[in-house]
């Protein structure tokens, strides 16, 4: 019998973690989680969705990790899998940064990305 292990989605860094609880606790709401997303838009096609969510969706993705709850929006699953979220400050900006294999080019600006989605892991890949 062969067993398959289902890879996490997403993993965060301490610092996105960090800015995640942050964000949570100065908005005073109670959220269920971020729900983490794509959308067709922007130059290269795609562009990475965050917002606050009530409660998870019936079909969401939930991952709770270092004390943050992340609600993945099923449409995303693919264009996501194996991505780590940061976040990262300079003096020229802040923001959330996705690091993910999936990505195949980006915008200038970084605001837009070209994603495929995630291919199949075969048998004797996931042993």
């Amino acid at each position: 019998m062969t067993i398959h292990t289902r890879p996490q989605v997403m993993r965060l860094t301490e610092a996105a973690a960090e800015r995640l609880r942050a964000l949570s606790s100065a908005s005073g709401k109670e959220a269920g989680g971020v729900r983490i997303g794509v959308k067709n838009g922007g130059c290269a096609g795609m562009e990475y969705t965050m917002s606050y969510a009530p409660a998870p969706g019936p079909y969401d993705e939930v991952i709770e990790e270092k004390g943050v709850k992340l609600l993945i929006d099923p449409t995303a699953v693919m264009f996501l899998l194996g991505t780590e979220m940061d976040y990262r400050a300079d003096r020229m900006r802040s923001g959330f940064v996705f690091n993910n294999p999936n990505q195949t080019s980006a915008c200038g600006c970084g605001e837009s990305v070209t994603l495929k989605p995630a291919a199949e892991v075969s048998d004797a890949e996931s042993h």
